[in-house]
């Protein structure tokens, strides 16, 4: 029996990286998906397809994330087409990397606005339906660099130890509602975004983690799976990291 089974999950972010591997995992448990993206329909259609080709239920519903109304119009087609909302995991995310003294404040307020507010948008969109059937599992996908900070990325990692912040205070709002509230801090996980690193970036992420290599996003959605699970129910406010031991150094 597939423990996901009558659940309903929206990920944000989902037509790629980590966001689809968290959507495809979640689904071979049974939880019917709404793919969340952006801009790119064809990558969302791809990620239905993995889900589908498995056997799984799935739609896709454009949104971005960093308008709260897109955020408000994603969860109410979740709740129009199937019905309930169970599961969120707020993934999306996007980078503007620069040390500070070149940083725009366009670069500042779009990493702010997708990476923390849209945590925030799609949260309180989604909190009152978990509230009034007194179940939900939401988990946010942070970073190292919000746990530790990162050169040339003020903007980053201000954004992702704002949602370390913002997962404990909700979770102390929603607990007695039977609503967790948790975070996972990936390291070094290859996807697109993390392409724009420089190889010396990647190379001292590397030589600074001691098992020595870089995670996959299947390691990212498995720890999503466990938080989301029964297992973890007595599991809440807390940060997760999945990073081979970096955040130690």
């Amino acid at each position: 029996m597939r423990e996901l089974n009558g659940k309903v999950a929206v990920v944000t972010g989902s037509s790629r990286g980590i966001g689809r591997a968290i959507a495809v995992k979640l689904a071979s448990l049974g939880a019917k998906i709404v793919v969340n993206y952006r801009s790119n329909k064809e990558a969302a259609e791809e990620t239905l397809h993995l889900i589908r080709e498995a056997g799984g239920e799935a739609i896709a519903l454009q949104a971005d994330v960093s308008i709260f109304a897109d955020c408000q119009r994603l969860i109410r087609g979740a709740l129009d087409h199937f019905g309930r909302l169970d599961i969120l995991v707020n993934n999306a995310g996007t980078t503007r990397d620069g040390l500070l003294v070149r940083m725009s404040e366009e670069d500042w307020d779009i990493v702010i606005d997708t990476n923390l507010k849209g945590t925030w948008s799609c949260s309180k969109a989604a909190q009152r339906t978990m509230m009034k059937q007194r179940y939900g599992r939401i988990v946010n996908i942070t970073s190292v660099a919000g746990l530790a900070g990162n050169a040339g990325q003020t903007n980053y990692a201000s954004a992702k130890a704002g949602v370390i912040g913002f997962t404990k205070s909700l979770a102390k709002e929603v607990g007695s509602r039977n609503i967790t509230v948790n975070a996972i801090a990936p390291g070094y996980i290859p996807t697109d975004l993390s392409a724009q690193l420089t190889s010396e970036l990647v190379d001292k992420g590397m030589s600074m983690t001691p098992l020595g290599h870089p995670g996959t996003t299947e390691d990212i959605a498995n720890a999503v799976a466990f938080l989301i699970s029964d297992e973890a129910k007595y599991i809440t406010g807390q940060v997760l990291s999945v990073d081979g031991g970096l955040v130690m150094q």
